[in-house]
């Protein structure tokens, strides 16, 4: 394995070196409508349509920058005996499974990694489980495929997701093992669970957290990070006296479920330029923008601003904002924040992925300087990206946005260059 990997990111747009995706796999068809608002989706997929549309992703990212697959790390670490005992115990104890552990145990590492995903099938033995109408003794993560979510990398340390839903919570344990186990990585992981201020409100997913600068992080709150989760992160903070910090805490709407992570309503494209959905971003509404300053391992300040553009500005970070949906029709807005019309994933400065569906966001990105590069052309090799100096790379997208998440949900990065303020 050629060379270890230290975990940087410190921006949202520095070059990225590295980074972790899963490909959906049956996890993502295992399930029926009468489950799918369980499984946290509002509709089922089409898992043959949804792998087509993310081997562009893949196709894309890897001729960019180094690709690691969240199955093949976990199979990695579940040839050690110990590694895979120790997580066996945490997933069979957390969803109350203990009978399955002797049968996990004996399979061999990459059929344990395929079945931890994509669900282990109950076995109708007796006349309770074959009239339990539950089809599997342990679930299928139906939403690994966001690997946003379930661990972070904030600078130099991997903060661990404590998801707000329990069907996603050994999503957070499998990559916590990872990056506590896995040769390739050299890391800390930060789990809110060791907390002494822990309690059960608390929860943090990563579509939440968005790393500005290394000294400003923008966090969202609603229904998938509460205040006590970024207490969490603050507590974190004050432990770090050398330089100050600010978190900008942005409120999020409990519906539509369009609104579950800040980063479906503001993303980074480059040192001077972000993708904001105007009505909550910029516009007058009853959602607050708060910062949090802390210097010397202390809070100095916690005070409302009138926006996230504004407080950024305040901070040196002076941002255009391109709008989600173009700036003439607020339903045309709506429409595309629906399909993470702004969730962006910044490959570099200026450099970004989307879904090419999103056609008056698109457009409105084009008339802000960035060209409009097709993720098939690159794929083919009819385009170098590395001839553009701004660019949007569109996806095509018809089934993996019925996910409810874009390009930036569907990374976890673990290494970029820094940026050049």
């Amino acid at each position: 394995m050629a060379g270890k990997i230290n975990i940087n990111v410190r921006s949202e747009i520095g070059e990225l070196e590295g980074v972790i995706l899963h490909t959906p796999g049956s996890e993502v068809e295992n399930m029926t409508p009468k489950n799918a608002e369980r499984a946290l989706y509002s509709d089922i997929l089409n898992l043959s349509v949804a792998k087509k549309e993310y081997s562009q992703f893949i196709g894309v990212l890897d001729k960019l920058t180094r690709t690691f697959q969240v199955k093949d790390l976990l199979a990695d670490i579940l040839t050690n005996k110990k590694v895979k005992d120790t997580l066996l115990h945490k997933i069979c104890q957390y969803e109350q499974k203990c009978n399955l552990s002797e049968y996990l145990k004996l399979l061999d590492s990459k059929e344990l990694a395929r079945q931890l995903i994509e669900g282990v099938i109950e076995e109708k033995n007796t006349l309770t489980k074959y009239l339990n109408k539950e089809r599997y003794s342990l679930r299928p993560l139906h939403n690994f495929f966001f690997t946003r979510d379930a661990a972070m990398s904030v600078l130099d340390d991997v903060l661990i997701g404590r998801m707000a839903s329990n069907v996603r919570e050994r999503e957070s344990l499998i990559m916590e093992a990872i990056f506590d186990y896995h040769e390739l990585f050299v890391t800390k992981t930060v789990n809110p669970l060791n907390s002494q201020n822990y309690n059960s409100n608390t929860s943090i997913e990563g579509g939440d957290v968005l790393v500005a600068r290394d000294d400003i992080l923008c966090i969202g709150t609603g229904t998938r990070t509460t205040p006590q989760g970024i207490d969490f992160i603050l507590e974190r903070l004050l432990e770090q006296k050398e330089k100050s910090r600010h978190i900008l805490i942005q409120e999020l709407p409990y519906k539509p479920e369009s609104f579950i992570h800040l980063d479906m309503v503001f993303t980074f494209l480059d040192v001077d330029t972000c993708m904001v959905y105007e009505p909550l971003i910029l516009q007058t509404n009853r959602f607050q923008t708060i910062h949090v300053t802390i210097e010397n391992g202390k809070v100095t300040s916690i005070k409302e601003e009138e926006n996230l553009l504004k407080s950024l500005k305040n901070l040196g970070m002076d941002l255009n904002p391109v709008l989600c949906g173009g700036s003439k029709d607020p339903w045309v807005q709506e429409r595309e924040q629906w399909h993470s019309g702004a969730n962006f994933f910044a490959v570099g400065p200026g450099k970004v992925i989307g879904y090419e569906r999103n056609v008056y966001t698109i457009e409105e990105m084009n008339k802000n300087g960035f060209e409009i590069l097709r993720a098939k052309d690159i794929i083919k090799g009819k385009i170098d990206p590395m001839t553009y100096k701004k660019y949007v790379i569109t996806l095509e997208g018809s089934e993996l946005p019925r996910g409810g998440g874009g390009a930036r949900c569907m990374t976890m990065p673990i290494q970029r260059k820094p940026v050049k303020w």
